[in-house]
This record gives structure tokens, C-alpha cells and sequence, in this order.
């Protein structure tokens, strides 16, 4: 029998329903962060990574190096630092991030600007402080175009973090991305890439940093290796949940 155009619209909402109810299924609980299904979609597709997603892999970076001289910052606590629009505020929401103790510190940089739009932005990049070289770097995969937001961050941290004098860099040399959705894959890559310079070279190679390492591992194919190997990160934790 033939839907009448009113059933027809109501049945097409209630499969709308139904298909936003089930991207927005919890699968995943790990530490503080929730993943849903949506992300895992996202995982398996050429999709922009979300702040779940990132978040998501820094607090497992966080668990593989369980130092408390490294902090992963997340992305939706980046983006206040970036975006608070109360400085008085802004003081003790950064205080009980213990800045000033840590030795190194990531932050994902997203270019959204406005603060009542969630999960908002275009790209992401990755900024980096290393205090023994007192030096906070951009690493920015689409050539720089974060820069403005990477240097709101750090004129807005460097007082809680280090002495006025640390120094900003761009780092002219971190490597490309070949296509318009894998900046936040280059954001985790080049954040574990740090962590494991710093767990393993840190105190010996302050000149060159981690930059020679980041150079000759992060390419486009190990880019795309990465999607994969967080999905599977994703469905192995599911399996032990």
C-alpha cells in the first residue's frame, strides 16, 4: 500500500530519528572521554577529525607516556584559552592546569572562533612548549594559515607557563598535508612523535628539538596508516569494555 504524503513525512522523520539516534550511540568510554558512533564513521571515512577524536588520542597518548612532566591539552580547553572572552576568568580556569610544572606541553589549535559554536573550525594545528628550551613551536600542516590562533594561545599561556622571554616559532619545515581533511591526523601524529622524542632524546638534543624526527617520520602514508591504526585503537578498547 501506497504511504499518503503525510504518513510519507512522518515516516521519513521517524528514520531520520531513528539514524540520528544511532550516530549518536555511545560506544566507547575511555578515561574522561566518550566516543560515539558518528566518530567511528568518521574514523573510517577521509573525514576532518572532530575534538572527540583528538581528545579521545591524546588522553591514550597521556596513558602511553604517564609522565608528569608532559600535558596534552584537550581541544575544548585549548580552544577557551584561545577564546576566553574574561581575562580575570581566564586565571583560574588555567591555574589548575599546573602550567608552570610541566616540561612539555601540546595544545591542538583549531581555527574556530566562536565561542557558542560547537565543534566548529576548519583545520587544525598543533603548538608545542618545551621549557628546557623555553620555546613554544607551531607546527601547522596547511603551511601557517593557524598562526594568528597558535599566537593568540601563546601570548595568552606564556605568563602562566615560562618567563616572558620564551620565544615563538613557526616551524617552516613540519611536513604537508596532500589533501583538505587531515590536519587533525598530522595534530595526534606529530603530538606522539613529540612525546617520544622527549621520553627518549629530550634532554639531549634541545639545538634541533624533535624537528629532524618529525621531518623523517611524519608522510603522507604514515598519515593515512595512522586513520587506520585509531580505528583499530578504537574497536580493540570497545572489545574490552
Amino acid at each position: 500500500m501506497l504511504l499518503g504524503h503525510e504518513a510519507f513525512i512522518g515516516y521519513s522523520i521517524d528514520i531520520l530519528n531513528m539514524s540520528r539516534a544511532t550516530a549518536d550511540e555511545k560506544i566507547l568510554s575511555y578515561n574522561d572521554v566518550v566516543l560515539r558512533r558518528s566518530d567511528l564513521d568518521i574514523l573510517s571515512g577521509p573525514y576532518f577529525l572532530n575534538d572527540r577524536i583528538i581528545e579521545f588520542y591524546f588522553s591514550y597518548l597521556t596513558s602511553c607516556y604517564s609522565s608528569e612532566d608532559i600535558l596534552l591539552v584537550p581541544p575544548s580547553i585549548a580552544f577557551w584559552i584561545k577564546e576566553c572572552p574574561d581575562v580575570a576568568s581566564l586565571k583560574d580556569f588555567v591555574e589548575p592546569l599546573h602550567l608552570s610544572q610541566k616540561k612539555l606541553i601540546i595544545f591542538p589549535i583549531n581555527d574556530n572562533a566562536d565561542v557558542s559554536m560547537a565543534e566548529g573550525g576548519s583545520h587544525w594545528s598543533l603548538l608545542a612548549f618545551e621549557r628546557n628550551a623555553n620555546v613554544f613551536v607551531h607546527h601547522d600542516s596547511s603551511g601557517g594559515i593557524n598562526g594568528a590562533h597558535a599566537k593568540r594561545v601563546y601570548r595568552t599561556v606564556v605568563s602562566y607557563i615560562a618567563s616572558s622571554d620564551a620565544k615563538y616559532v613557526e616551524c617552516s619545515s613540519t611536513p604537508k598535508q596532500v589533501n583538505g581533511y587531515d590536519c587533525g591526523l598530522y595534530v595526534t601524529a606529530i603530538a606522539r612523535a613529540i612525546c617520544d622524542w622527549y621520553q627518549s632524546d629530550g634532554l639531549k638534543n634541545l639545538e634541533d628539538l624533535w624537528f629532524s624526527t618529525i621531518k623523517e617520520q611524519i608522510t603522507p602514508s604514515f598519515v593515512s596508516k595512522m586513520r587506520n591504526d585509531m580505528l583499530e585503537l578504537v574497536r580493540s578498547l570497545m572489545a574490552k569494555q
